[in-house]
């Protein structure tokens, strides 16, 4: 009966780590598509702020945002992201300001300024989304975080296509591997 069990609990785990290979393959592969077409709302998920300037991630991510905007592929900017501890600024605020910067109206940017974490930042985004009777996005990350994020908004009966901020791309495995557990763990509801 051990032998048995210890045979079934091998190949629970060849399974599992089956699985998380090839979803990680499936990540690393979304990574390097852009799949940015016409869309409701281009969808900015929040980076580092640094006391109201955007981290180098973040100021990509919204040239990126800025770019797509520009070249008409949705007449809205959604940014996310909150404070992560900073008392006066929020990853959402300090992309709306980065915008403006950049000539973007301000009536065409939404801001999201709670979210901590992916799974909050999609949650906020669908709402917000929904209110505003938008069915589609853009998602603009880095592209090793674009599946779980597409998966995420999808699941919650949304269109989403993915576009990565250029120059983002060559992570090492363990990224893609990081991301493809981190999908798992949402996937199962554990927080």
């Amino acid at each position: 009966m051990k032998r048995v069990a210890r045979w079934l609990a091998a190949l629970l785990a060849l399974g599992a780590a089956s699985y998380l290979a090839a979803l990680s393959v499936r990540v690393a592969q979304q990574a390097e598509v852009d799949e940015a077409r016409r869309a409701d709302v281009i969808l900015v998920l929040g980076a580092a702020e640094y006391r109201g300037r955007p981290s180098p991630v973040l100021k990509a991510r919204l040239d990126h945002a800025l770019d797509l905007y520009r070249r008409g592929m949705a007449p809205l900017i959604l940014t996310t992201g909150g404070s992560g501890g900073d008392p006066d600024f929020t990853e959402g605020g300090v992309g709306r300001s980065y915008l403006i910067e950049q000539g973007v109206p301000a009536e065409a940017i939404v801001v999201e300024r709670e979210s901590e974490s992916t799974a909050h930042s999609i949650a906020a985004a669908s709402e917000i989304m929904e209110r505003m009777g938008q069915r589609s996005c853009i998602v603009v990350s880095d592209g090793y975080h674009i599946l779980r994020a597409k998966l995420m908004l999808e699941s919650r009966g949304l269109m989403a296509y993915g576009s990565p901020r250029p120059g983002a791309g060559g992570e090492p495995w363990w990224v893609y591997l990081r991301e493809a557990v981190s999908y798992v763990i949402w996937a199962v509801g554990l927080r």
